[in-house]
């Protein structure tokens, strides 16, 4: 995980010994991988938290604390649970065009704020679902959004699951 530290001042307000306490939680860490007898050569780690660790979860709610703005500057609504991301978004009949838009545009800046933050979204697991009357279920589109600068469009689907 690439926390910065610097984030933990400006962002939180650790300062202080709490500060100090969490620089050297997170750095100065070594890993190295033992199959049977043999050890590979130990590397220093820049990005992580230690497995299983009781700051673990806490310390990636704070490393994702901004998705929850990126996607709510797109007028849409996030949903976060564990490492699932669900973007909701909507809208009159007559603006289903837009909504599209600008699900596709979200979907785009969060891959980027992805990246920027050394996570990948995942085209294969991101799914469409257009909630509606039976009626007007036939005016949508049968095609959903390009998903991200990938280029991978999302068919709608009548089911997701729902973490």
């Amino acid at each position: 995980m690439t926390f910065s530290l610097q984030r933990l001042r400006t962002s939180f307000g650790i300062d202080g010994v709490a500060f100090k306490w969490f620089q050297s939680y997170l750095t100065g860490r070594t890993q190295h991988v033992r199959r049977g007898s043999d050890l590979s050569a130990t590397v220093q780690l820049i990005c992580g938290v230690p497995q299983g660790s009781v700051l673990g979860p806490i310390l990636f709610i704070m490393y994702i604390a901004d998705l929850v703005s990126v996607i709510e500057q797109h007028d849409l609504s996030p949903h976060l649970y564990a490492d699932d991301t669900q973007i909701y978004g909507f809208c009159p009949p007559s603006d289903v065009g837009h909504l599209v838009q600008d699900i596709s545009g979200c979907v785009d800046t969060v891959g980027d704020w992805m990246s920027s933050n050394r996570l990948q979204l995942n085209s294969d697991k991101t799914e469409l679902m257009w909630l509606t009357t039976a009626r007007r279920q036939q005016r949508l589109p049968t095609l959903g959004p390009t998903i991200g600068r990938l280029t991978t469009e999302i068919t709608p689907c009548k089911a997701v699951r729902d973490l």
